[in-house]
């Protein structure tokens, strides 16, 4: 059995110039699906739009910091599969072991370590992992794959879960 090490919030902000998959209407109606180990959580559908606003958050419980969380975006359509729309992954490893240190001490608004984008992720500009307000963050911009175009703007936040030992 696996250990709960903690919660992982993934708040799904919004999407920038994603694929169109209704050429009638030049424009899709996106959804978001996170997945890390077997579960799998989804975002509303946001009708008639290639830039969706969402601002919804979506959490999942880690047991496996190795794991990277996996994102598919997909068109919904109402009489036939949803199309594809891309896709993109991003590790939590750094961002847990952050979450696990003790940074009481730490002056709220500080950048505790900065991910730069390397070849092969999806990361397309730096992101900050933060201590603001009490609590890890991190904001993100993902670079969707197997699509022309898109990009994915995240914010994750850690909750401790009390009682389990990090």
């Amino acid at each position: 059995m696996e250990c709960l090490l903690g919660l992982l919030k993934v708040r799904v902000v919004r999407g920038v110039h994603l694929a169109i998959c209704d050429p009638l209407t030049h424009s899709s109606d996106p959804y978001v699906v996170l997945r890390h180990g077997k579960q799998k959580v989804k975002s509303s559908i946001k009708y008639r739009t290639i830039n969706p606003e969402w601002n919804e958050e979506l959490t999942l419980s880690i047991t496996n910091m190795m794991n990277p969380v996996k994102i598919g975006l997909f068109d919904h359509d109402t009489f036939t599969k949803d199309d594809s729309m891309g896709n993109a992954e991003f590790c939590i490893l750094n961002f847990v072991e952050i979450a696990k240190q003790d940074l009481s001490d730490v002056p709220d608004g500080t950048v505790i370590k900065t991910i730069r984008p390397e070849k092969g992720s999806c990361l397309a500009t730096e992101s900050h992992i933060t201590w603001k307000d009490g609590k890890v963050s991190q904001d993100m911009v993902l670079k969707l794959r197997d699509t022309e175009t898109g990009e994915l703007v995240l914010h994750l936040t850690w909750v401790n879960i009390p009682g389990v030992a990090m």
